[in-house]
């Protein structure tokens, strides 16, 4: 069974050109799915029907797994068997009649104007942590970049001069621009700081950790958490917080979505228009607690 979820694996990273986020999500999944039916004694996974995932998801669903969990997991195993039929290993997709839990639209998190300068200042620039830290948070809010687009950036991908990033992204590539304060920010770590802590002079990645290596996306989640405390910031910031505030920000500040998309990179304008109903959400909220009659 191993075998089918590794060249599963192997299909869409190589295939479908998936981004290392959506890989290990899938595939965990699957390896969590794997382990149900071993213990439950399905141990050919070619036999599974569409009354066993049905088990599985409500088995998901007692055990305290949240709806966003168990739907994504259904998506993964549904994915999972497209492929299995599209390789010839099984003649019928038994997930394909399977139907997904509903799952109420979750917001993401903005920080305030204010929030976002709090957290901005926490790093403090009197050693090469402090330095290389200021402008890794910088660089995020200023170009709304992914996590892993960000710790994928090599040196030759900033122009400080001009003042804009090319950022990289499943074979695709955006330009976008940096606000003064970033470019600052990113001179004093490139010039120097980043010099004195590469493990390698032939080392290429933009952000490294304290032993000169790429930085990793756990490494850079510790540093969001731990200056989110320091902050004293009661919302639940992830890497992803300062990539919604990005957004929102701009929108409402009268820049079009059109143009948010292309920075953000989405494929589908329907992905940037969650913003606009954050907005609306906000305002809705203001209205309800500032109206006498509300």
């Amino acid at each position: 069974m191993t075998d089918y979820i590794a060249a599963y694996r192997a299909y869409l990273s190589e295939e479908k050109r998936a981004s290392a986020n959506t890989l290990s999500s899938y595939i965990r999944d699957l390896t969590q799915f794997q382990s149900w039916l071993i213990t439950n004694g399905t141990a050919d996974i070619r036999k599974v029907k569409k009354e066993t995932i049905n088990e599985y998801l409500l088995h998901m669903n007692h055990s305290g797994k949240s709806p966003a969990t168990v739907t994504r997991s259904t998506a993964s195993i549904k994915s999972f068997y497209s492929y299995m039929v599209q390789s010839g290993a099984v003649k019928t997709n038994p997930a394909k009649a399977v139907t997904a839990m509903k799952v109420e639209r979750k917001y993401p998190e903005i920080l305030t104007n204010r929030e976002v300068e709090l957290f901005l200042e926490q790093p403090k620039c009197v050693d090469e942590k402090g330095f290389r830290d200021h402008a890794m948070l910088e660089l995020l809010y200023a170009t709304g970049i992914r996590v892993s687009e960000l710790i994928g950036l090599n040196v030759g991908d900033i122009n400080l001069s001009a003042g804009f990033i090319r950022c990289r992204s499943k074979d695709k590539e955006r330009i976008v621009p940096l606000y003064p304060a970033a470019v600052k920010a990113l001179e004093d770590y490139v010039k120097d700081i980043r010099p004195r802590i590469i493990a390698d002079e032939n080392e290429q990645a933009l952000f490294v950790n304290m032993n000169g290596e790429r930085m990793s996306r756990q490494g850079f989640w510790k540093i969001i958490k731990y200056y989110q405390e320091k902050a004293e910031i009661n919302k639940d910031i992830t890497p992803h917080t300062l990539r919604h505030s990005f957004a929102v920000h701009l929108l409402e500040n009268g820049a079009d979505l059109r143009s948010i998309q292309e920075m953000l990179g989405h494929a589908d304008i329907s992905s940037t228009q969650i913003y606009t109903h954050v907005i609306k959400k906000q305002l809705k909220d203001v209205y309800n607690k500032a109206h006498p009659r509300a």
